[in-house]
């Protein structure tokens, strides 16, 4: 039988490394994977990629990210790319001004290394938006800058008390008047006021966020957060409604929201939005557990204290959001249940917790598929680097976060301390110690661009660094791994087994590069870009002249 689709003319990458220079498609799988003998397939129907030396290889997938909040914030006030207070500043009185109409001004995106101490005040807002309440997440959404009238409608004053899972900021006098910025949990003080994005809004919101996905060779991802957290729209409904019409043309793992306010009493509810959410290309098996928050602001959860500025211990070892006396127990029964669990760990006790609690429910239940992974992992000690191949526990990592930068120089690092900081972000000491790695971006939060994470994975420098010294250079891993973290690592997190290689029988998730970024210096692995996605074999992506 003839193939439908035909890739000819480059190298293509299978497990076996870069032998092949052609596949062959048909009924959207894979049918051939091969040199010369693989163009007999070709027939008076099939489409013929002709490769032109550039790579061909399986789709990439993000393991952790946030469609909608990015396709919402895309068409807000987005502050991303803003480097200064002022460039920050200017950009929401050009966007307050081109909408008068909004009764909110709403958005996010902004850098807290723009900001002295990460904490921008309310004043800087009052004197672009005075008369309209103010919100904005930063691009981590562990904060949110807001303006008096924000702060004036929340019935947020000096008297306030922080609640117990954030803080509110304050003002530098001692007077306790709040000073602008909301803290974790305290942002919802304010943003459980802000208009509520409709149906429709996310709907157009998520089907925005994956043009530009497929636009970077993304076919598959998983979302980390499916329910109500912090003010953030719940996406379950436009993944229902774009699965149920076709307009869904990723695959799609939802994690859905642990509620860390609640306990084992919600697991009846998750097993039942598991049962009635998934459909087609939508599956929500998998249960997101924020355990504790960044290390920027103080929230990352840690062994031992934060330092101060002057680099004495201070009291503060972050927040565990969920109860590590009991996170074992939740962890076991949703083991039993079949649901992969999906934990926000950076620091190194969040990390510990974590693992522990895995290891509790491997105990009772016995091994199971049930695919656990830990995302983000800033600060993990290193006795428990060799437990994650000991637990099956992916390692699923941010890779462009792994770099010096200024919230990294100004704002952890010094915190942190040399001895913890030399702990951040070991995807090297992870491979070797036989871990799986899996790839994430968390969009908004960074750039979804796989190559650029896969950049700073193999050079640990960002593409623009201009000289900044290697990251910790020690735990950079090569191209092939890198890789493999975005392609097969991601896949196998998100239980799509038939993606994530170029192989006979394999879906034909696929993208084609508009080079081989083999044959180019590590240095230069930035500049690849997409020419070609794939889909099951359909066409969703095409460059312009591809």
């Amino acid at each position: 039988m003839y193939a439908d689709l035909l890739f000819t003319g480059g190298p293509v990458l299978t497990p076996e490394g870069r032998t092949a220079t052609a596949v062959a498609v048909s009924g959207g799988r894979i049918t051939a994977v091969g040199r010369d003998e693989v163009l007999d397939l070709r027939g008076p129907r099939t489409e013929v990629v002709d490769l032109a030396g550039r790579l061909l290889l399986p789709g990439f997938q993000d393991a952790h990210v946030h469609p909608v909040p990015a396709g919402l914030e895309l068409t807000q006030c987005d502050l991303t790319g803003t480097k200064t207070a002022a460039e920050t500043v200017a950009a929401v009185r050009a966007y307050a001004d081109a909408h008068p109409e909004r009764a909110w001004i709403t958005g996010g995106g902004w850098s807290m290394e723009a900001f002295e101490g990460g904490t921008p005040t309310k004043a800087l807002l009052d004197a672009v938006v005075p008369d309209r309440p103010v919100y904005l997440p930063n691009r981590d959404h562990h904060g949110a800058w807001v303006n008096s009238r924000a702060l004036e409608l929340a019935g947020i004053t000096r008297d306030t008390p922080d609640p117990a899972d954030g803080r509110i900021e304050r003002d530098a006098s001692g007077s306790g008047e709040p000073s602008g910025t909301l803290q974790e949990g305290a942002m919802q003080l304010v943003g459980r006021l802000a208009p509520a994005a409709t149906p429709a809004d996310r709907l157009a919101a998520l089907l925005h966020a994956q043009r530009h996905l497929h636009a970077l060779g993304i076919t598959a991802w998983q979302d980390a957060l499916i329910g109500d957290f912090l003010g953030m729209d719940d996406p379950a409904g436009a993944y229902l409604t774009a699965a149920r019409d076709g307009s869904l043309t990723a695959r799609v793992v939802g994690a859905l929201w642990w509620d860390r306010e609640r306990g084992a009493e919600q697991i009846p509810e998750l097993a039942a939005r598991r049962a009635a959410l998934s459909h087609g290309r939508f599956r929500a098996g998998t249960v997101k557990m924020m355990l504790d928050g960044v290390a920027e602001t103080g929230t990352a959860a840690l062994l031992d204290p934060y330092l101060d500025r002057c680099g004495c211990a201070t009291a503060n070892r972050g927040t565990s959001f969920i109860d590590p006396g009991q996170l074992p127990k939740y962890v076991t029964e949703l083991d039993a249940l079949g649901f992969q669990c999906h934990f926000h760990a950076l620091g190194d006790r969040a990390v510990r917790d974590a693992l522990d609690a895995i290891e509790a429910a491997r105990t009772a239940n016995g091994q199971s598929d049930t695919r656990p992974h830990l995302a983000h992992l800033q600060v993990v000690h290193p006795d428990d680097v060799p437990r994650f191949a000991r637990l099956g526990a992916t390692a699923n990592i941010q890779p462009l976060w792994a770099a010096h930068e200024p919230q990294m120089d100004e704002l952890t690092i010094p915190f942190l301390g040399p001895e913890r900081a030399a702990w951040q972000y070991p995807f090297g000491a992870l491979l070797r110690s036989g871990a799986t790695l899996a790839a994430g971006s968390d969009w908004p939060v960074s750039s979804p661009d796989p190559l650029e994470g896969i950049h700073v994975a193999v050079n640990r420098r960002t593409p623009d660094a201009d000289g900044a010294p290697v990251f910790l250079p020690a735990e950079r891993i090569g191209l092939a791994e890198a890789l493999t973290a975005y392609t097969a690592g991601s896949a196998y997190v998100n239980h799509l087994d038939d993606t994530g290689q170029v192989r006979a029988g394999a879906l034909a998730d696929l993208v084609v590069l508009d080079r081989d970024p083999f044959d180019v210096p590590p240095a230069e692995i930035a500049a690849t870009r997409v020419a070609l996605t794939y889909v099951g074999g359909a066409r969703v992506y095409a460059a312009q002249g591809a």
